[in-house]
C-alpha cells in the first residue's frame, strides 16, 4: 500500500485498541498494512475465543460490508497497527474498476468458507495430535506461500488450543513435537511450514507410534 493511499484512507491504532465489537454496524472493512489484528468471539462471561490473528495484507470486517449485517465478531489490535479503511462506496468502486481486487476478495471469502468447514472436521477428531495438525493444515490453506507447498501465518498457543478445544498444555506439546521434528518453525510471532504435506505424514507417524506402543 502506497503512502499516498494510506494518507487518504489510513488509520493507526495501538495494541489493545478495539477496532470493532460484535453487534456493531458494519459500514467499512479494513486492510492490515502493518501490525496484527486478533478476531475473537466474546462469551457472556467475558471470555474471548480467538478465531484468527490477521497480519499485513489481510483484511477484516468484510462480511458485514458485503452482507449489510452487524459484526459477527470483535476485532482487537494485537500489535500496533496501520490499517486502510475501506467504506462501502470505495469497496464498490474498487470491485468495479479493479478486477484483481475483486478476484482477490472472492478467493479470500471462498477460502474462509472452506476453512470454516474444515474446522468442523477438525473438531470431529478425538486425538489432540490430530486436532492440532489438522488445524495447522486448515490455517496453512488460508496462508499458502507463493509455491503452494508451504505457509506462513500467525496464531498463538492459546488461540490454537481455543480453536480446537484442547488444553494449552496439549496444544503446546504437539507444537513442540512438530518443531522438534523440523516440520514447523517460528519467526517472531509467525509460524512457518515449509511443506504442508510433511506434517500430514508426521500425523500418520504419530498414529502408528501410538498403535504399536
Amino acid at each position: 500500500m502506497g503512502d499516498n493511499l494510506f494518507r487518504k484512507y489510513g488509520i493507526s491504532m495501538k495494541a489493545g485498541d478495539v477496532l470493532f465489537n460484535a453487534g456493531d454496524e458494519g459500514t467499512e472493512m479494513f486492510v492490515v498494512r502493518s501490525g496484527a489484528v486478533r478476531v475473537v468471539i466474546r462469551s457472556r462471561a467475558g471470555i474471548d475465543k480467538t478465531l484468527a490473528i490477521l497480519g499485513p495484507g489481510e483484511f477484516v470486517g468484510e462480511m458485514s460490508v458485503l452482507t449489510n449485517q452487524p459484526r459477527a465478531a470483535t476485532a482487537i489490535i494485537e500489535e500496533d497497527a496501520e490499517l486502510l479503511v475501506v467504506g462501502v462506496k470505495v469497496l464498490e468502486e474498487m470491485i468495479v474498476h479493479n478486477t484483481e481486487i475483486a478476484l482477490r476478495l472472492v478467493r479470500k471469502l471462498a477460502s474462509r468458507l472452506v476453512a470454516a468447514d474444515s474446522l468442523i472436521q477438525v473438531l470431529l477428531h478425538r486425538d489432540a495430535n490430530a486436532r492440532v495438525i489438522e488445524n495447522l493444515k486448515r490455517l496453512a490453506r488460508l496462508h499458502m506461500t507463493g509455491d503452494g507447498t508451504g505457509a506462513r501465518f500467525r496464531v498463538d498457543i492459546d488461540g490454537m488450543a481455543e480453536q480446537v478445544g484442547i488444553s494449552r498444555a496439549e496444544a503446546e506439546g504437539v507444537m513442540m513435537k512438530l518443531i522438534g521434528a523440523g516440520f514447523v518453525n517460528q519467526d517472531g510471532g509467525d509460524w512457518i511450514i515449509a511443506n504442508v504435506a510433511d506434517i500430514d505424514e508426521f500425523l500418520n507417524f504419530l498414529r502408528l507410534k501410538e498403535q504399536y506402543r
